[in-house]
C-alpha cells in the first residue's frame, strides 16, 4: 500500500452555500489516523439514538471488514472526479494519496429535517465545512502522545512500515490544526474520551442558538424570535 504526505491546500466546493440555519446539529470529528476516532464515533452512535452518521465517499480500497455503504461509499477516481464536477460534495480533500468527499445533499436533507448528524472527516474537510456551515461543531481527537500513536498504528496491523512512517509525519501536521476546532478530546482512556464526546453533543443541544433553531415554536410563543 502506498501513501503520500497530506496536502495542506483543501479544495473549495464549486458553489458554496455560506449560511445554513437548520434545526439539526452538525458535528464534525477529525483526528490523526490511529487516534481512535472511528471507534469513539461508533460507540457514541450506539449511546445516542438521535445522532445519525453521514457516510463519506472515498477512492481508497476497503480495509478489513469494511462494507460498501457502511463505513464509506467506495468509488473509483473517475467517478469521484465526476462528482466534484457536478458539485455533489460539501467538501472534498486528498489524504494519504486517496480522495474523500462528503455528499452535499445527504447532509442538507438530514439537517433540514431536524436530525443531528456526525461526520468523520479529515481536518481539511472540517475547516471547509465550517466555512460553508458556521453552525457546525468541530471536534478534534488527540492522542496522548506521539509514542502512543505509533504503538496504536503498529498494533492495528493494517499498514506497512512505510505507510506508518507517512502517517506519523502527517500526524504532526494534523495535530497542529486542533487550535482551529471548537472542542478537543484527548483519547488516553477510551471510556473518558467517550464521556467527553457525549458531553459535547449534549451541551451543544442546550446552547441558546441550537435551542432557538430546534425549539422554534417555543421561542416564538415566548416572543424570543
Amino acid at each position: 500500500m502506498s501513501a503520500e504526505p497530506i496536502s495542506q491546500t483543501p479544495s473549495v466546493p464549486n458553489s458554496p452555500q455560506t449560511q445554513m440555519d437548520y434545526p439539526g446539529n452538525l458535528f464534525v470529528v477529525s483526528a490523526p489516523s490511529g487516534t481512535g476516532k472511528s471507534s469513539l464515533v461508533k460507540a457514541l452512535l450506539e449511546l445516542d439514538s438521535r445522532l445519525q452518521v453521514s457516510v463519506s465517499h472515498t477512492t481508497r480500497v476497503p480495509r478489513g471488514q469494511e462494507q460498501q455503504g457502511r463505513e464509506y461509499h467506495f468509488t473509483s477516481k473517475d467517478e469521484f472526479a465526476a462528482m466534484i464536477e457536478h458539485g455533489d460534495f460539501f467538501e472534498h480533500a486528498e489524504v494519504h494519496g486517496n480522495h474523500y468527499g462528503t455528499s452535499r445533499h445527504a447532509i442538507e436533507d438530514r439537517i433540514k429535517g431536524g436530525e443531528d448528524v456526525v461526520l468523520e472527516i479529515d481536518w481539511q474537510g472540517a475547516l471547509q465545512i465550517k466555512k460553508i456551515f458556521p453552525n457546525a461543531i468541530l471536534i478534534f481527537i488527540l492522542p496522548p502522545s506521539y509514542e502512543e500513536l505509533l504503538q496504536r498504528l503498529n498494533r492495528r496491523g493494517e499498514d506497512t512500515p512505510e505507510v506508518i512512517e507517512v502517517r506519523m509525519a502527517n500526524a504532526r501536521i494534523e495535530v497542529g490544526q486542533a487550535q482551529f476546532f471548537d472542542f478537543v478530546v484527548v483519547n488516553a482512556l477510551f471510556e473518558s474520551a467517550l464521556f467527553d464526546l457525549k458531553t459535547i453533543v449534549h451541551a451543544q443541544r442546550l446552547k441558546y442558538a441550537a435551542q432557538r433553531r430546534n425549539k422554534s415554536v417555543v421561542f416564538r410563543a415566548l416572543n424570543l424570535v
